[in-house]
């Protein structure tokens, strides 16, 4: 039996559904909601157009889900309102703004945004993406690892389920011709599975993965082409050392679909979803009504098939491999007031470690 302190377990808990599953729901997307409201009008949009987009969101979709994940800006300041009170709430920490550079990608928090703030609102769990290729220039790989490292000691220390999205990206290294090998199939799959292994001592509560293949490119899951594909996926779920949800990428919603079904066959807990469920709603943008309707009528359809599959198919977090027999609360017992926030691996000595920690 595996002890988990008490804030992370309870949080995981929120975030779940009753049986342990993961059915989230992503409407923190920033450059994308731009990029739809920029395409519809042929201007840049206002912050009250991202809010109202956020606000549509969760107030339409919110219920379905088992957790809701939001940003602090256009979404938390102006949707809090409109979550739904009963469902886990996941609050972004990284900026949408990174730093490109000829030896890869450097992530950077929200400015003045910090694990400590979204405990401090009462949220259920801290969203960290960070873009990682383990072929990026050295320095940039170290960047990102302590930019995860400082993450993970900050929720340790205040005691918040940390979730880590990885995301690969298009990458030539010095002397090679520029090619989109994060869509590639043949170089996909390792780019995926070996930017696991780096972070896999970093204090990840849950892991927020990509799928090793292009999600257009994967097969029927009970066709004749699965059986490799499947390999592909079981080898990701043996890669992760902790319970792990799919994201969606954008894909289209049938394709997101099957990604699901290999990916709980290999043992993941759910998904934490956004744009294939919900991206067609705002083509009629900057019609309201229009945007509604297609959020009751085919989004939120959608996002109860998924919990459906997930409810049925994907593993419960607590029986993840991690945990052995199951998991408890740590410390429990007569001693549990007093033993509580004592951090054996001294989480605040390792955040004054490191200048670039996000407390």
């Amino acid at each position: 039996m595996t002890g988990l302190s008490a804030g992370k377990y309870w949080g995981l808990r929120r975030l779940a559904a009753p049986g342990g599953t993961f059915s989230m729901l992503a409407a923190d997307q920033r450059p994308p909601i731009m990029a739809m409201i920029r395409s519809r009008t042929g201007r840049a949009p206002a912050f009250a157009e991202i809010a109202e987009v956020k606000r549509m969101l969760v107030g339409e979709l919110g219920l379905a889900a088992s957790a809701v994940l939001i940003d602090p800006v256009w979404g938390l300041s102006a949707a809090l309102p409109d979550l739904p009170p009963r469902r886990g709430l996941l609050v972004t920490l990284e900026d949408h703004v990174y730093e490109e550079g000829p030896g890869g990608r450097r992530s950077a928090a929200i400015a003045e945004w910090s694990a400590e703030k979204i405990r401090r609102l009462g949220a259920d769990a801290v969203k960290l993406l960070a873009w990682f290729r383990p072929d990026a220039a050295e320095e940039v790989v170290a960047h990102q690892r302590a930019f995860v490292a400082a993450a993970g000691d900050a929720c340790r220390q205040h005691d918040i389920p940390f979730v880590l999205e990885l995301l690969i990206y298009p990458f030539a290294a010095p002397g090679e011709a520029d090619a989109n090998d994060a869509a590639d199939p043949a170089k996909r799959p390792s780019l995926v599975l070996d930017s696991i292994t780096p972070f896999a001592v970093e204090g990840v509560d849950l892991w927020k993965l990509e799928s090793p293949l292009p999600a257009d490119a994967i097969p029927d899951p009970d066709g004749p082409g699965a059986a490799p594909v499947q390999a592909l996926f079981d080898r990701l779920g043996g890669r992760v050392p902790g319970p792990w949800v799919m994201l969606s990428g954008g894909a289209e919603f049938a394709h997101f679909r099957a990604v699901l079904v290999y990916a709980y066959r290999a043992g993941a807990s759910g998904f934490l979803a956004g744009r294939s469920i919900w991206a067609d709603a705002f083509q009629a943008w900057p019609d309201r009504a229009a945007c509604i309707q297609t959020l009751r009528e085919t989004a939120r359809p959608r996002l109860e098939r998924l919990s459906e599959l997930t409810e049925k198919s994907a593993q419960a977090w607590h029986r993840h491999p991690r945990f052995g027999a199951g998991v408890s609360v740590a410390d429990a017992g007569a001693g549990f007031a007093s033993a509580y926030g004592k951090d054996p691996c001294s989480a605040r000595a390792a955040l004054t470690a490191r200048p670039e920690a996000i407390a």
